[in-house]
């Protein structure tokens, strides 16, 4: 019987032939650029699928290195520095390249055939293990992933729910109900709470910290005193004039991050109230600019770099086909008593 000859592989031009678009128009839609129409884009991607095409620029993987690809969206907050910092030190320590990636844009990383194409890049370049930072609408990615058997590990997860996932955290609970219980020991009773997005785990698990002290206390959480918005130094600003404002303000705010609560400090100078004389203010992360705010903020200290290496050794350790011992690590807390909060005032 004769054999069946070998199908061609899909091309660049074939997909733009096929879409009745131009091959620059396909790139663009496979990288997620924002300047391609959404209905051009449905085509592009659904011609990808249908062609099964597959990109064949990118160099084969180093049968003698390995690389594990850090994916984030923003890289210049402080908290994915320090994590990336025990990231670094642990793929050095592992003789492991590093890979910095950002995602693809949010409203395309959702689609599949995106994912794949994404997944597909880091497996030609030698990946052998992903690692997301505190990465939004992460679900596709970590879908298309599992479906090439390349292990992905998210640290501090935002807004999946993911059965398969794998995740480093924080005790995020047990760190914001020991900061409220801190600020409680200090006679405050009206402690108001800005918190991160409602998405959030790791937001989500620190409200009910706080939550949970204040429960524990004797005392009401005054619905009036509870904010939820983004990680965001403008939005800790914003809330904090509202509460600070109010007719009967808080004498203490927590903060669900250290750059809400730098917000809280800068309105707080602003509106010429005393920090801690007037006002105690706590944070979460302690990250390093947590020492050197005016006056030095007491935090939640959470091991940033701890959180990347665990990241890296349970990445490494799937990608040699070990199981997890746990499918969510959390790293323990512990709070830095600094001069940002004292007694009630009287």
């Amino acid at each position: 019987m004769a054999q069946e000859p070998a199908r061609r592989r899909a091309t660049l031009a074939d997909v733009a032939a096929a879409a009745n678009v131009s091959r620059a128009t396909v790139s663009k839609a496979l990288n997620g650029r924002e300047d391609v129409a959404p209905e051009t884009r449905e085509r592009v991607l659904a011609t990808v699928a249908e062609l099964g095409y597959r990109p064949t620029t990118a160099r084969a993987p180093s049968a003698s290195r390995r690389a594990l690809a850090v994916v984030f969206d923003i890289p210049a907050s402080p908290y994915i520095l320090g994590v990336l910092e025990g990231v670094l030190a642990s793929a050095t320590d592992a003789h492991v390249d590093l890979l910095t990636r950002l995602a693809p844009e949010r409203a395309s990383r959702t689609q599949r055939a995106v994912a794949r194409e994404w997944v597909t890049d880091q497996r030609a370049v030698g990946v052998v293990g992903i690692i997301g930072l505190t990465l939004s609408a992460p679900d596709a990615l970590i879908h298309a992933a599992s479906d090439a058997a390349l292990p992905f590990v998210m640290v501090d997860p935002v807004d999946t729910r993911h059965r398969r996932m794998v995740s480093v955290g924080s005790s995020n609970w047990a760190g914001a109900r020991t900061a409220a219980e801190h600020l409680i020991g200090l006679g405050h009773t009206r402690i108001a709470w800005i918190g991160g997005p409602e998405a959030s785990d790791a937001a989500r698990d620190r409200l009910y910290g706080y939550q949970a002290a204040l429960d524990a206390a004797g005392l009401d959480v005054d619905p009036a005193l509870v904010r939820s918005d983004q990680f965001d130094v403008a939005q800790g600003a914003r809330h904090a004039r509202e509460l600070l404002t109010l007719p009967s303000p808080p004498t203490a705010i927590m903060a669900a991050d250290d750059e809400i609560a730098l917000g809280v400090l800068t309105t707080a100078y602003a509106l010429g109230i005393r920090v801690p004389d007037q006002l105690s203010v706590v944070g979460f992360d302690d990250t390093p600019q947590a020492a050197w705010t005016t006056p030095p903020l007491t935090t939640v200290h959470q091991h940033l770099g701890g959180m990347g290496r665990m990241a890296v050794e349970t990445v490494l350790a799937m990608a040699e086909g070990r199981r997890p011992a746990s499918r969510h690590v959390e790293l323990a807390t512990s709070l830095s008593v600094r001069e940002s909060s004292g007694p009630v005032p009287r």
